[in-house]
C-alpha cells in the first residue's frame, strides 16, 4: 500500500479554480486502477477547527492504492493544473505504521500486513486524525479545541501541522509532520492537554466516526506555510 498527500497554495484570484477542481477532479481519480481510497481535502489553519479557520489559499488531496496508481496520479493532468497555479506545494510519500479507526466507514490505512509496519522507524514521521463530530457536539468540541492545538503548535520535534477535511463543519482533522517518531509518541501520550482531550472524547461522545493514523515518511519536498519539509523545496 502507498499513500500520498499533495498540499496546494494558491493566489486569491485562483480560489474559484480550487473550489471547482475540489467538485471536478474526483471523476479522474475514479478511473485510476488500483488507486483504493482518496479525498479531495480543504485545510484550515488548525486553531479552532470552526468555520472561520478555513484557508481558501490552501488545498490537498489524498490518494492511496497500488504503487502503479499512485504514480499514474503524479502525472495526470490535474496535478499538473495545481502545480501551475501553486504559489507553495509539497507532496509526501508515505508507509502505513498504524491505523486504528474509520474514515467514511472504510479502513483506508489498514495493509493488513503487519509485517511490513515498523514499530520503530528512522527519521520523520508523520500523523493523520480525522474526525466526524456529532452535529450535537460542535459547540463543546470547538471550545475544548484551543488548549489542544497550543499544546500541538509548541510541541518539540513538530516540523508542521494544518487542519485538513471534507467541509469546513462537521468532518475536521489534521495532518502533522514530526522529526521523529518519539516526538509524535511524547505529545499523543505525554503531552497534558492531548490526553484530556482524549477522556473528554470518551466521557462526552463528541464523535460519530474517529480515526488515528501514523506513518514513516518514505519521501517529501516542498513547503508547507513557507517550511521546508524535505530535500527540495518546490
Amino acid at each position: 500500500m502507498n499513500i500520498t498527500i499533495f498540499i496546494w497554495r494558491v493566489r486569491t484570484r485562483s480560489i474559484p479554480f480550487a473550489i471547482a477542481r475540489m467538485a471536478l477532479d474526483r471523476f479522474a481519480l475514479r478511473k485510476v486502477a488500483g488507486l483504493t481510497f482518496f479525498k479531495l481535502l480543504g485545510t484550515g489553519k488548525g486553531e479552532t477547527f470552526t468555520p472561520r479557520d478555513a484557508d481558501l489559499r490552501q488545498w490537498g488531496l489524498l490518494v492511496v492504492g497500488s504503487e502503479g496508481a499512485i504514480t499514474e496520479v503524479k502525472s495526470l493532468p490535474l496535478v499538473r493544473r495545481w502545480a501551475a497555479r501553486a504559489t507553495e506545494s509539497a507532496h509526501f510519500d508515505l508507509q502505513t505504521l498504524s491505523s486504528h479507526g474509520q474514515w467514511a466507514g472504510r479502513e483506508p490505512f489498514t495493509t493488513g500486513d503487519e509485517s511490513s509496519v515498523r514499530s520503530k522507524p528512522a527519521g520523520a514521521v508523520a500523523a493523520i486524525t480525522r474526525a466526524r463530530i456529532k452535529a450535537s457536539k460542535n459547540f463543546r468540541f470547538w471550545r475544548a479545541v484551543p488548549p489542544v492545538i497550543e499544546a500541538l503548535d509548541n510541541a518539540p520535534g513538530l516540523i508542521a501541522a494544518i487542519g485538513i477535511g471534507e467541509a469546513p463543519i462537521g468532518l475536521q482533522g489534521t495532518f502533522s509532520l514530526w522529526s521523529d517518531a518519539q516526538s509524535l509518541r511524547n505529545f499523543a501520550y505525554k503531552s497534558d492537554a492531548h490526553q484530556k482531550a482524549i477522556t473528554a472524547t470518551k466521557e462526552i461522545g463528541w464523535y460519530s466516526e474517529e480515526l488515528f493514523a501514523r506513518f514513516s515518511v518514505a519521501s517529501a519536498s516542498g513547503r508547507v506555510n513557507g517550511i521546508a519539509v524535505g530535500n527540495t523545496a518546490d
